[in-house]
């Protein structure tokens, strides 16, 4: 298993969504909001830190915001998959691979979600967990479209991560934000952060 030139963890090949055209209904699914930031895997140990982008490439110009992710997480060594997200800068994980030497990528979706949970602090400022909706895809695109969000990402729940793992990308055709404005559109929570949460109601 290749591993990390920096850690002693194993470099992980992302797994990457495919496009698909139309929302869907489906309660053996979750879907999640997609923003327009950096998807990166984010490797953390007792000495280092860093994300690393879905091409393997480690992105250095996050390096402090690495070190202040590492500062609040509460576990000692850990793969997070998530998105490092613009405007008021912090990093937005999605998923829970590796954590204190245990490798959870054989774990099904659902599983690995609630480990991460555990690693989120809800009291963090520098990493959230992304809002996941059961089920509801077509709600879940309404409300990317209210909050301008780039559109949304469907997982399949039983699904392990890697090769085997389906999901899919879905736009929000009126999406009128560009990565080079420097800033994101969400809502904000009270921190001003964007908001992970819809900032209507979904029903």
């Amino acid at each position: 298993m290749p591993r990390s030139s920096t850690t002693t963890l194993p470099l992980i090949e992302p797994v990457v969504p495919q496009r698909l055209e139309r929302p869907f209904d489906d309660p053996a699914w979750v879907f999640e909001p997609k923003y327009d930031g950096f998807r990166g895997l984010l490797y953390v140990t007792r000495r280092d830190c860093h994300f690393r982008s879905k091409r393997g490439n480690v992105l250095r110009r996050f390096q402090d915001l690495c070190h202040w992710v590492r500062e609040e997480l509460p576990v000692k060594e850990a793969i997070l998959d998530g998105e490092v997200v613009r405007g008021n800068l912090h990093y937005a994980a999605f998923d829970a691979l590796w954590v204190n030497g245990r490798d959870l990528r054989a774990l099904p979706l659902t599983r690995r979600k609630r480990v991460l949970q555990r690693v989120v602090q809800a009291t963090s400022t520098a990493l959230s967990q992304v809002f996941t909706m059961e089920g509801r895809g077509c709600d879940m695109l309404r409300a990317a479209e209210r909050l301008d969000l780039e559109g949304i990402v469907a997982k399949r729940k039983p699904d392990p991560y890697g090769p085997d793992a389906v999901w899919y990308t879905i736009r929000n055709q009126a999406y009128t934000q560009r990565r080079d404005a420097g800033s994101c559109s969400a809502g904000r929570d009270g921190a001003g952060r964007p908001s992970l949460r819809p900032s209507r109601s979904l029903s």
